[in-house]
């Protein structure tokens, strides 16, 4: 299958990658990710997540945020909505497109949504009713498709089922989602080619986090499989809390490097992002998790660029601390 000339790629970063962060992120950055990010050329980003602050207390400035933020032309910002509820909430702050997530594993869908995966299903019956009277998009995520904390591997057939259910439903695009960072190339391509059996593929999309360094290899080959989205999270902010050690989404920057050696447009500045990818690290006090950040910048510990390498040559750095 040929390579796709183009690719979308959906900023995940202000919503999936702070989500987890333990020290308080003010609005005022949020609203300035999102800014920089939109400068950088993505033109479509997660800004936020209307759920519980009792559970995700990182998430209650959510109509804040969409109160705030600048609503470039040609750009979407999607939220997240669990529930009829958030949709709502959503829907008074000015959201015009939401995403809804299932499991395809019981247990994690139990211990985090505390319900099954058909009464998780069930409760997006009504968003989805209510999202078509509103002239709102719906797009679906699929946890755990390439494997579980709990159950471990997970048929691709669940994972197909579940997306089925989401597609029928009235989700526009269905991402995939490598929860816990396990897939390989080979798996990824078995389960897109199971799940495009209910789902066409040019309404999939992947969403790989990079525990295992594998998440560059599963996009290449998803792109391989028909596949042209891509979640991704700027600096690799974020990561599953139920997934020990894992390290998080991959890297907004690393994509961008990849389609950029391959000749596929994306429409994003990488130096641009990069700036971007630098500020965010700074101000959450790490540095830069993507690994071309970290070979052309030469990002320390703290997130700041190091005197080891001049700024305006860009060449890799002869010391490079491991990524974490």
């Amino acid at each position: 299958m040929p390579l796709p000339a183009r690719v979308r790629l959906v900023e995940v970063g202000p919503r999936d990658g702070l989500q987890n962060e333990n020290q308080p992120v003010p609005t005022a950055t949020k609203v300035e990710l999102i800014r920089r990010l939109g400068v950088a050329g993505l033109r479509s980003i997660e800004a936020t997540a209307f759920v519980s602050a009792q559970w995700v207390p990182q998430m209650a400035d959510s109509a804040a945020v969409m109160a705030a933020i600048e609503r470039r032309p040609g750009a979407s910002y999607p939220v997240l909505t669990p529930n009829l509820k958030g949709f709502e909430a959503a829907l008074a702050a000015g959201a015009t497109e939401v995403a809804v997530f299932a499991a395809a594993s019981e247990a994690f869908s139990r211990r985090n949504t505390n319900c099954s995966i058909a009464e998780s299903l069930a409760r997006f019956h009504p968003v989805l009713e209510r999202a078509r009277a509103a002239a709102v998009r719906v797009r679906g995520y699929v946890s755990c498709a390439l494997g579980c904390p709990y159950e471990g591997h997970v048929a691709p057939a669940r994972v197909r089922d579940v997306a089925g259910a989401l597609f029928e439903a009235g989700c526009y695009e269905i991402s995939l989602c490598d929860t816990i960072g396990v897939g390989t190339p080979g798996a990824t391509q078995d389960l897109i080619g199971c799940v495009a059996a209910r789902v066409p593929r040019a309404q999939l999309a992947g969403h790989y986090h990079d525990t295992y360094g594998m998440a560059i290899a599963n996009i290449y080959a998803s792109l391989q499989a028909g596949v042209s989205v891509f979640d991704s999270s700027v600096a690799g902010l974020g990561g599953c809390p139920y997934a020990v050690g894992a390290s998080g989404n991959v890297a907004t920057e690393d994509v961008v490097y990849l389609m950029q050696g391959l000749g596929i447009e994306t429409g994003v500045d990488l130096e641009a992002l990069m700036d971007c990818a630098e500020w965010i690290s700074d101000e959450l006090g790490r540095r830069p998790g993507a690994r071309v950040t970290q070979a052309q910048r030469g990002a320390d510990s703290s997130g700041r660029r190091s005197t080891e390498v001049e700024p305006t040559v860009r060449e890799p750095a002869t010391k490079r601390e491991p990524h974490r």
